[in-house]
C-alpha cells in the first residue's frame, strides 16, 4: 500500500502509529508542523498528542509553530487538552481563539513571510521535533509535500528530529508542482530570481537528512475543506466596484487587460472579488499569492487565468474532489512555494502585485484593523496581508460597510487596533463604493472614504465627527480623542454603534 511511497527502503522500519509518535514529545518542547490554511497539515500526530496530553497527570505543554492555520479541529483539540503554552504565527480555530483571548495560550501574531527568517536568525528556540506531511519519500530521504509548502522546508532544515506523515490520499501526480527555494543564511543570503509568476527557481522536493527521521506515520485523511460562502449582494457589489476601477485604470493606460499578478486573501469577500473576474473582460491573468482557493480554479477553468503561484491549495470538498480527481489538468498551471518566497517583499515589489485583502474595520484616514475585535480580542491573525500590503503595486482592502445586522460600522473614526497603517493602504472598497486614496493628504482621504465607503446609517454621524475634529482640534490628522472610540464604546455598552443608541 505504501511501498511505492517510501523509496528509501530502509526507512520502512521507522513506520509507527500516531500514538507511538505522540510519545516522542516532552513537556516544554518546541514543535513545528507543516500546514498552511488547513492544507498539508498534520492530521494524525498532533491529534494523538492532544489525546495523550488530555490523559497525562504531569504537564505536557509545547510551543507549536506552523505555516498558518491547521485543519481537522487540531488547534481546538490541543487547546482543550491544555497542551499548548505558545502558538504562532496564525490560527482560525474558535476554541483556540477563546483560549488565546482568555490568556490560556500565548499567541504570536506574525507576518507569514517572516517566521522562517526569524527562525533562521536564531530568534526562536531550537525546534525539537517537526511533523511534516508528504506524499512521497525519495531515495535520498527528501520528501514531496502535499497540498502546501508553508514553512516545511525551513522546519526540515532546522529541526533536531522529523516525523513524516505519509499521506496516501494525495495523488503522486502532485509531484512537480512544488518549487522549493531557500535564500540561505545571513549575511550571505541570495537574491530570489523570480521574475514572473511561473518562474521555476528551485527543486520539487524538500531536503531532509535521513538521520533526523524518527518516525513515519501512514495516513489517508484529506485536508479539511474550506468553508466557502457564495457571493451575496454586498460581496458582488464590492467585486463590481473593483472591476470598474480596474477598467478605468486600463482606460488610463496604467494597466493592460492582463493587469499585474493578483494576490487575494481568504474569505468570502476576497473569494467573491476573484469570482468577479470570471465574468469580466480581463484576460491572460496571473496570480502570485498565498492561498489558491475555489475561485482560483474557476478562473483557471474559464481561461481568464493562465497561471497561479501560491503556498497552498485550500478549497471546498467539491473542488478538492474535482481538482485531485484529474490533477494533470492543472499541474502545469499551478505552483506551490515556501511562504517566505510566496510572501517575499523582494518578489512582491519586482512583480508589481495587486494585493486584495480583507479588513475587519478601516478608519477615515485609511488605517486598517485586520485582526482584533474592539481592539482586544484576536480573531485569526494578520496572515500574509502585511507582507503584500507594504510591498505591492496596489494595496487594496475590502470589507462590507456594516456587520451584525447593521449594528456595527466597519468604517469608524479611529480603528481600535492598527495592522496596516494609512501609509500602506491605496484603495478601500465596501459595497457602497471605492475610495482611491492615492495622492491624497489625510483630510482629503477622510472625505473620500466618508463619501464612498460609509453606510448611510452612519454617514451623517461620521461627517459630523470629521467636521468637528477639523474645526475644533485641527492638525494633520484631525481627531477628537475623547470621541474617537465612542462608537466602539457604544457597541460594548448597547450592542450597537447606531446613532439612535449612541451616547
Amino acid at each position: 500500500m505504501y511501498e511505492n511511497r517510501i523509496r528509501r527502503t530502509e526507512l520502512e522500519q521507522l513506520i509507527i502509529t500516531a500514538e507511538e509518535a505522540a510519545m516522542l514529545f516532552k513537556d516544554k518542547m518546541v514543535v513545528a508542523s507543516s500546514g498552511f490554511t488547513k492544507a498539508g497539515d498534520s492530521k494524525a500526530v498532533l491529534m494523538a498528542l492532544a489525546e495523550r496530553a488530555s490523559k497525562e497527570k504531569d504537564p505536557l505543554k509545547v510551543t507549536l509553530m506552523t505555516g498558518a492555520s491547521l485543519g481537522q479541529g487540531t488547534d481546538g483539540a490541543l487547546a482543550e487538552a491544555d497542551a499548548l503554552s505558545l502558538r504562532l504565527p496564525f490560527q482560525v480555530d474558535p476554541i483556540m481563539r477563546k483560549a488565546i483571548n482568555k490568556g490560556e495560550v500565548f499567541f504570536i501574531d506574525q507576518h507569514l513571510g517572516e517566521t522562517a527568517n526569524l527562525l533562521r536568525a536564531n530568534n526562536f528556540p531550537k525546534i525539537d521535533i517537526a511533523i511534516l506531511e508528504a506524499c512521497l519519500i525519495e531515495e535520498d530521504g527528501s520528501i514531496i509535500p502535499t497540498t502546501s509548502v508553508g514553512n516545511s522546508a525551513s522546519f526540515a532544515a532546522l529541526a533536531e528530529k522529523v516525523i513524516i506523515e505519509l499521506n496516501l490520499s494525495v495523488p503522486l501526480s502532485i509531484k512537480g508542482v512544488h518549487d522549493i527555494f531557500s535564500t540561505g543564511e545571513y549575511p550571505t543570503r541570495r537574491a530570489i530570481p523570480i521574475t514572473k509568476a511561473n518562474s521555476v527557481v528551485g527543486t520539487p522536493n524538500i531536503a531532509i537528512n535521513p538521520d533526523k527521521i524518527v518516525g513515519i506515520v501512514i495516513t489517508q485523511k484529506t485536508d479539511s475543506p474550506a468553508e466557502i460562502e457564495a457571493p451575496d449582494a454586498a460581496t458582488t457589489a464590492i467585486a463590481n466596484h473593483l472591476i470598474g476601477f480596474f477598467n478605468r485604470e486600463v482606460a488610463k493606460g496604467n494597466l493592460t487587460k492582463s493587469l499585474l499578478p493578483l494576490q487575494a486573501g481568504i474569505g468570502k469577500v476576497a473569494n467573491a472579488v476573484l469570482t468577479g473576474f470570471t465574468h469580466s473582460d480581463f484576460e491572460d491573468l496571473t496570480m502570485y499569492s498565498e492561498v489558491l482557493q475555489d475561485s482560483t480554479f474557476d478562473l483557471l477553468d474559464s481561461g481568464k487565468l493562465l497561471f497561479a503561484s501560491g503556498s497552498s491549495i485550500t478549497v471546498s470538498q467539491e473542488y478538492y474532489d474535482r481538482i485531485f480527481g484529474d490533477f494533470d489538468k492543472y499541474k502545469d498551471r499551478v505552483m506551490l512555494r515556501p511562504q517566505d518566497i510566496s510572501n517575499a517583499a523582494e518578489v512582491i515589489r519586482r512583480l508589481g502585485i495587486i494585493a486584495i485583502n480583507t479588513a475587519l474595520e478601516c478608519d477615515i484616514y485609511g488605517n486598517v484593523n485586520s485582526t482584533h475585535v474592539s481592539g482586544t480580542h484576536m480573531m485569526n491573525g494578520i496572515g500574509g496581508s502585511g507582507d503584500f500590503a507594504r510591498n505591492s503595486y496596489l494595496s487594496i482592502f475590502v470589507t462590507t460597510s456594516v456587520a451584525k445586522g447593521d449594528k456595527i460600522s466597519c468604517i469608524v473614526p479611529m480603528v481600535s487596533h492598527v495592522d496596516h497603517s494609512e501609509h500602506d493602504v491605496d484603495i478601500i472598497v465596501t459595497e457602497r463604493g471605492l475610495a482611491d486614496l492615492r495622492g491624497l493628504a489625510p483630510r482629503q482621504r477622510a472625505q473620500v472614504i466618508i463619501d464612498k465607503c460609509v453606510h448611510p446609517e452612519y454617514k451623517e454621524e461620521m461627517q459630523s465627527y470629521f467636521d468637528r475634529a477639523c474645526a475644533e482640534r485641527g492638525g494633520q490628522t484631525p481627531h477628537i480623542l475623547e470621541e474617537a472610540f465612542s462608537w466602539h464604546t457604544s457597541l460594548r455598552e448597547t450592542g450597537s454603534m447606531k446613532k439612535t443608541v449612541m451616547v
